[in-house]
């Protein structure tokens, strides 16, 4: 068993250089994370609303995708924060299905690993131009993250990678707000953990170099319910916000925040739950002071078309991953969460 070299990768100061963020750019960025950050620190009463598709596979949908969103932010710019999710990388359970723009390109636009990463920056930029919003992402692989970590306003890591310690570390050396997923199993000591250690200053190897972190105090809980004997047991009703609740206090962590995740294993995968599942987390935060105080944002899968297709479909704004709620009812939902705040 061997590995065959392909080609050296560029560094990410040299990616950046060749595609920088435009300085008017910097300023919408810096704008939107104060904005963001404020919701974590508790200077802001708005709620985050992280949504769009399951993966962004197209640049010209995802963009299409971005500037409606920024259209109906401004129709709820007083009770919501929109963050588009522009997720470029998706991790795959059996290895098998679509990787990401980066480690799975496009042959005619990005035919290998350098021109799907340049394809990557090229498309948050672009969403941002036309929209001014600033996107998330999943930070599936830790190396990657340099090559966008300057366009993002909003980090994710997966439950399948949270537990992972290389993760957890680089987290601790970002700014931005990083959402750390409950694991696919559903215990909660291995999400508070990675929040923990989110959290703390380390130092480590990272990209060729010994760094030094100094902890990031915006890492949080994302639930996104678990798998349980094949089948999504849910964690966002009621009774479970209340007692994540309680056990996020009871560890002193700072900034104790909690986003829920509307789909995956707390809809079952069944997209359309989507708008209910996240009415009824606010009907909780009405309920309880508590779950107000620590649930402070959700997240939707959401794209042009609703559902999911297989890739050579070539259906325009429709996932190729999991299946999302189609626009129309995506817009309905965002209008009913901004009148439930």
């Amino acid at each position: 068993m061997s590995f065959k070299r392909i080609q050296p990768i560029p560094s990410a100061e040299e990616i950046q250089a060749e595609i920088p963020l435009p300085e008017d750019l910097k300023l919408v960025k810096a704008n939107r994370d104060a904005e963001i950050r404020a919701i974590f620190e508790r200077k802001s009463d708005k709620f985050l609303v992280i949504i769009g598709p399951c993966s962004a596979h197209n640049e010209d949908a995802v963009c299409e995708y971005v500037s409606r969103l920024a259209k109906l932010q401004e129709e709820v710019i007083d009770k919501l924060v929109l963050v588009p999710r522009i997720y470029t990388n998706k991790p795959r359970t059996t290895g098998e299905g679509y990787k990401g723009m980066a480690h799975q390109p496009d042959p005619e636009r990005a035919p290998n690993l350098v021109e799907g990463v340049k394809s990557i920056r090229q498309m948050h930029i672009r969403a941002m131009r036309e929209s001014h919003l600033t996107g998330a992402d999943e930070m599936l692989y830790p190396s990657n993250l340099p090559y966008v970590e300057d366009l993002l306003s909003y980090i994710a890591v997966g439950a399948r990678s949270v537990e992972n310690q290389k993760h957890r570390l680089t987290v601790s050396g970002v700014e931005a707000p990083a959402g750390m997923k409950n694991p696919t199993g559903g215990d909660l000591d291995v999400m508070f953990n990675a929040i923990y250690a989110a959290q703390a200053p380390h130092v480590f190897f990272y990209n060729g170099w010994e760094v030094a972190t100094s902890g990031n105090p915006l890492a949080h809980s994302v639930l996104r319910g678990l798998l349980f004997g094949g089948r999504g047991i849910a964690n966002y009703h009621y009774e479970d916000l209340m007692y994540i609740s309680e056990q996020y206090m009871d560890r002193k962590l700072a900034n104790p925040t909690i986003v829920v995740d509307t789909n995956h294993n707390n809809s079952n995968k069944a997209f359309y739950e989507q708008p209910r599942i996240g009415l009824e987390v606010m009907r909780s935060r009405r309920h309880s002071e508590l779950i107000q105080k620590t649930v402070r944002g959700l997240m939707v899968e959401s794209y042009l078309v609703e559902g999911a297709q297989k890739p050579e479909e070539g259906v325009f704004g429709k996932s190729i991953t999991d299946p999302c709620l189609g626009w129309e009812d995506s817009e309905v939902f965002v209008k009913e969460l901004a009148d439930a705040v």
